[in-house]
């Protein structure tokens, strides 16, 4: 326990910039998502629309008839990055060691940074404040603690706007862990929960009470041993600087069922622009360009193609999307269709030949693309856009 963990999870993200950029939707609940009348979920709500029951991952329908005076809006993943960046930005003028969860949520080792900027809870006082002057009020919850799993408890305590201070001596600990739900340790799904409560085990204390061959003989030995650990308050992960995604896609869910052609192109070649744009911004490149169909019935497949040298410009990811939907008959109406890319890589997995004209047009190609997602974001997602074949 002698480090110093920030986990830092901003407040109902993506609903607090839409009522931070529309002000006539404070304190109105606001979901973002599909529309109730749409195929969909909430991707994430207001805390106006969580007093009426609403959650991440529902459906919009169910959404909609919980809190039918909501403002639904669909997600505007470009601003939304944008503002996560400015966020990011402010973790690291504190630390270098931050590891990125979400766009929205992060841990941060302060443990090096105390004679700079004071101990871990002025620290979390002081990234509290910055966000809240530099994104025009957006709000962020902190845990402050001794490691990750005692941090990502604590950020969830008081919500939203709050800071909550993990005690560090042992028996301090096992008292702060006692109370809670057994369903707040990491691992702990519905079913697992539901196995645990059958048997007796309601909280954390219960677990921390608990004999380990009674509890192996219920969850087996290695799950038993890692729940006993966090009942405890054990977690000796490090923060993780150099994490990388593997892979980066977007999906569309019709809301119904599409048999134009056309339609699903004009669609399929929006997503591909969204992943392009995520790859730049992360400097990444990929190896390889997948399409996901789902037919009326339900019914999956996937293609892919994998390129010659690694990419990241919208022109190549089009075309590739393109062809593979071009591969695919429409013989069924289409109910989702989606887009990724995987085998991704922060340069060229080959070297381009100094002369390949190829090599040239590619790198006009990626240098446009940064262009145009340089120009909407200062001017805005909609204000620049491409017909759907070219």
């Amino acid at each position: 326990m002698d480090r110093d963990i920030l986990h830092i999870d901003m407040d109902a993200f993506f609903a607090a910039v839409e009522q931070r950029d529309h002000p006539e939707w404070r304190g109105k609940p606001v979901v973002v998502g599909a529309r109730p009348d749409q195929r969909g979920v909430v991707s994430t709500c207001s805390y106006e629309a969580r007093a009426f029951g609403v959650r991440s991952a529902m459906p919009s329908s169910e959404a909609g008839r919980r809190c039918p005076h909501a403002v639904f809006v669909p997600p505007d993943m470009a601003r939304y990055e944008a503002v996560s960046r400015q966020v990011f930005a402010i973790f690291g003028r504190f630390t270098p060691l931050v590891e990125p969860v979400s766009v929205d949520e992060a841990f941060l080792d302060v443990t090096g940074a105390h004679r700079l900027f004071g101990d871990s809870t002025a620290i979390a006082g002081r990234i509290r404040a910055a966000i809240r002057e530099e994104t025009d009020g957006l709000t962020a919850s902190v845990g402050v603690a001794g490691n990750k799993f005692l941090a990502k408890l604590a950020s969830e305590m008081h919500k939203p706007d709050g800071l909550t201070v993990v005690p560090r001596a042992p028996q301090e600990i096992l008292r702060f862990l006692e109370p809670l739900p057994v369903g707040r340790l990491w691992g702990v799904g519905a079913v697992t929960r539901e196995h645990l409560e059958r048997a007796g085990y309601r909280t954390v204390g219960d677990i921390q009470r608990a004999g380990a061959a009674s509890l192996a003989a219920l969850l087996g030995a290695h799950t038993a041993a890692w729940l006993q650990r966090l009942a405890r308050g054990d977690d000796d992960r490090d923060v993780i600087t150099d994490w990388d995604e593997k892979s980066l896609s977007r999906e569309h869910t019709f809301a119904a069922d599409c048999g134009d052609a056309s339609k699903v192109r004009a669609v399929l070649c929006a997503l591909t622009e969204d992943v392009g744009r995520r790859l730049r911004a992360a400097e990444r490149f990929a190896r390889t360009a997948k399409l996901k169909l789902r037919w009326s019935d339900f019914q999956t497949l996937t293609r892919q193609k994998t390129f010659a040298t690694a990419v990241c410009d919208d022109f190549t990811l089009r075309e590739a999307a393109c062809a593979l939907l071009d591969g695919e008959p429409l013989v069924k109406p289409v109910r989702l269709v989606g887009f990724g890319v995987t085998g991704l890589c922060g340069s060229r997995s080959e070297q381009l030949l100094l002369f390949d004209d190829g090599a040239a047009d590619l790198h006009k190609r990626e240098t446009l693309s940064k262009t145009i997602d340089a120009l909407r974001e200062r001017f805005g997602p909609d204000r620049i856009r491409r017909p759907p074949d070219t």
